[in-house]
């Protein structure tokens, strides 16, 4: 019994790491997935390092060629970014 109550503290560690810092990351990677899985021709993206498109094509490779302002370029999907993305592709709120 003494035992267990010398690491107690240690277990406890343990578990508050993975749910504050390991599960959600794994939720993170998942839902990345999903969404580069979902990709469709027309989709208006933004890249992780700001790049802002619309999807031609998609490759079988795990690339994408996204139309840009200075023309086509070609990106791997895990590129996208996932948060920017669902923004941009948010529907607009009519205000009063």
């Amino acid at each position: 019994m003494e035992a267990l109550n010398q690491f107690a503290p240690f277990i406890l560690i343990i578990a508050v790491m993975y749910f504050l810092m390991i599960r959600p990351q794994m939720k993170k990677q998942k839902q990345e997935k999903k969404f580069a899985q979902e990709l469709k021709k027309g989709d208006r993206i933004v890249t992780k390092s700001g790049l802002h498109g619309k999807i031609l094509e998609l490759g079988n490779d795990g690339t994408c060629v996204i139309e840009t302002l200075a023309g086509k370029l070609k990106f791997e999907r895990s590129a996208l970014s996932l948060d920017l993305s669902q923004k941009l592709n948010a529907p607009v709120k009519e205000g009063k």
